[in-house]
């Protein structure tokens, strides 16, 4: 928590005192660092050798178990209560299909990666398991990279782990509790790092911008200004330069009168971008009270996912979509003959196909990472209902941008039952996503990260992403 005052004293029923007049907190900031100070530590660790790139990832995560069939390995050659209940559509990748909710991602295979021999190992909603990949510390993968890179970016302050749900896009959303949601802590836990690795979660709309923003007449600021000044003044340290602190105050004075809150502010967005993204009129949100017995699932993918591009162009280093409603077991929880499917995978489809472009056309390919997963995937065999169970062997992966597109790695069996070729897991992908952030030779020289630089060091990456 940054505070400043205004030296001007007010009276109250104590005496003289300073009026509060610049408040900075809630997005991690270390407990009595100045904000100018974290920036100067920060660039004093780029010159010794930084262990994060500038770099962001968007995990997408399709929580309750996408159909690894329906998804991206249809099958259509395997008998009739194996194969895609929805068919296929071809690729740009001869003899590839995918099934058939995916037709904008199946016309840009060359922007992307599938992995057809990737299996979670997971038989049960449990996400830390998939979004961790087991590390020892038994935090989400954004919790272990902010430890490393910090709970804030130095140039921004933007939050460098964030969750996107959708009430973050729409305030006035109340999505009921189910077995998804109440389980949602567990997608981005920090576990033995604490609390202060927790991801930043901008829900909470027009409360939201009031906590993150500065609201001062424009008359005031250079009263701000002098303010900071003061403060850092009395926290220079001997033997720091005065041009350097100087540096650091006029970039500190510029996060704050700026206000990081603009990066989760959509209204900000130009307008043409949020109906490119805008997935709203796929299916009418009151479809979805006639699909479950609770409301578990939205129309509202696209703007999340846009929201997960401002963030990352703004700073943060990881962000966690998070999609639910992914139950298909058509009994009670999910209608019979998985009817759900179709529409929520279109808009999956159109949302990742915007965000794909979106990140190539402004020139963030190679910086942004794109992961789309599950916890699970789906028995190749449907049940008597036309549903299919939780299934362990085999999981839906897609990955997008800073990494080598245009192919499928692995390959499943004859009825997608398990990997015919090499099995990867989430360890695997934990390397692959970390290799992407991080500079992983500089992390195995600092023996001080402990069991989060095993965690980071130990797997192996999906081989031919990287």
């Amino acid at each position: 928590m940054l505070t400043i005052s205004d030296p001007r004293p007010t009276r109250h029923c104590q005496g003289a005192s300073r009026r509060e007049f610049l408040r900075v907190g809630g997005l991690g900031l270390l407990g009595g660092l100045g904000l100018s100070d974290l920036l100067a530590a920060r660039a004093k660790a780029a010159a010794e050798g930084r262990l994060w790139r500038d770099r962001s990832v968007v995990l997408l995560f399709l929580q309750g178990g996408p159909s690894h069939i329906e998804f991206f390995d249809p099958k259509m050659t395997a008998p009739e209560e194996v194969r895609s209940i929805t068919g296929e559509v071809k690729t740009g990748i001869p003899g590839v299909t995918f099934g058939a909710s995916f037709p904008q991602l199946a016309g840009m295979t060359d922007k992307l990666a599938v992995v057809r021999s990737y299996a979670s190992m997971n038989g049960g909603h449990t996400y830390l398991s998939a979004a961790g990949g087991d590390n020892p510390v038994k935090a989400a993968m954004g919790a272990v990279y902010a430890k490393v890179a910090g709970t804030t970016s130095a140039a921004t302050g933007v939050p460098n782990n964030c969750l996107v749900l959708p009430e973050a896009v729409d305030p006035g959303l109340k999505l009921q509790s189910n077995f998804e949601t109440s389980a949602l802590p567990t997608l981005t836990s920090p576990g033995e790092l604490g609390p202060a690795y927790a991801a930043f979660d901008p829900s909470g709309g027009d409360q939201l911008k009031k906590n993150l923003q500065l609201n001062l007449p424009t008359e005031r600021f250079e009263d701000r200004r002098a303010l900071l000044a003061e403060l850092d003044a009395a926290k220079r340290t001997a033997d720091a330069g005065a041009a350097e602190v100087d540096k650091f105050r006029q970039q500190a004075f510029d996060v704050i009168a700026r206000g990081v809150g603009e990066a989760f502010d959509l209204s900000r967005e130009d307008p043409k971008t949020v109906a490119r993204y805008d997935t709203s009129k796929l299916f009418k949100l009151g479809d979805v009270t006639k699909w479950f017995d609770q409301r578990r699932a939205t129309n509202l993918l696209g703007r999340q996912m846009l929201l997960a591009r401002r963030l990352c162009e703004a700073g943060a280093g990881f962000v966690t979509v998070s999609d639910c409603g992914w139950d298909m077991h058509a009994n009670k929880n999910s209608p019979a003959d998985m009817a759900n499917l179709d529409p929520m995978a279109r808009q999956v489809d159109h949302a990742v196909a915007a965000f794909i472009r979106d990140i190539h056309e402004r020139g963030l390919s190679d910086k942004v990472l794109l992961v789309v997963t599950g916890e699970m995937g789906r028995t190749p065999k449907k049940n008597k209902t036309g549903g299919r169970d939780h299934y362990a062997n085999l999981t839906s992966l897609l990955l997008a941008g800073g990494v080598k597109t245009g192919q499928v790695i692995g390959q499943s069996d004859r009825t997608a039952s398990q990997p015919a070729t090499d099995r990867y897991t989430p360890k695997n992908l934990l390397a692959t996503v970390m290799n992407f952030l991080l500079d992983i030779p500089e992390v195995r020289l600092r023996p001080a990260l402990g069991k989060v630089g095993t965690a980071l060091t130990e797997g192996t990456p999906i081989p031919g992403l990287l």
